[in-house]
C-alpha cells in the first residue's frame, strides 16, 4: 500500500534523489505499520547568510489512527550538514517512535516493577 506522501523542501531546490530516498524510507515504515495514513517530510536547508557548518533540519509528521508521530531534527549532529544523513537520521528517530507506538498497540510493552528488597534479618 502507498502512503500519501507530501515532501516540502524550504530554502533550496527540490532534489529528486532526495525525494526518492524519503519515498522509499516512507514505504519501509509502512511495511512495519501498514495504517499509516500520511506522511508529511519538510526538509530545510540552512539559511544563506548563516556561516559555515549550518545543518540541515528534517521534520516528519505521520498520521496513524488516533495519534500523530512527530520527529524534528534540527542539525542535532555534525554531521547533518549532508541532508542526506539528516534524512536518514531523522527517519530512523521516526522508525523507532513507530515501533514503539506498534509495541504499544500489540500490548507488547515492558512492565516495570519495583525491585523488591530482601534484608537479611540477623
Amino acid at each position: 500500500m502507498s502512503i500519501p506522501t507530501q515532501i516540502e523542501f524550504r530554502h533550496m531546490e527540490p532534489s529528486e534523489a532526495l525525494s526518492d530516498i524519503i519515498q522509499q524510507k516512507t514505504e519501509k515504515l509502512g511495511r512495519l505499520f501498514d495504517h499509516i495514513t500520511q506522511c508529511h517530510v519538510t526538509v530545510e536547508a540552512p539559511h544563506k547568510h548563516h556561516h559555515k557548518g549550518q545543518q540541515f533540519q528534517v521534520g516528519i509528521r505521520l498520521s496513524v489512527p488516533g495519534k500523530t508521530l512527530v520527529v524534528n531534527q534540527h542539525g542535532e549532529a555534525p554531521a547533518h550538514e549532508d541532508a542526506y544523513v539528516a534524512v536518514r537520521d531523522a527517519f530512523a528517530s521516526m522508525q523507532h517512535q513507530l515501533k514503539t507506538f506498534v509495541d504499544k498497540l500489540q500490548g507488547n510493552v515492558k512492565q516495570h516493577h519495583k525491585a523488591e528488597t530482601n534484608q537479611a534479618v540477623h
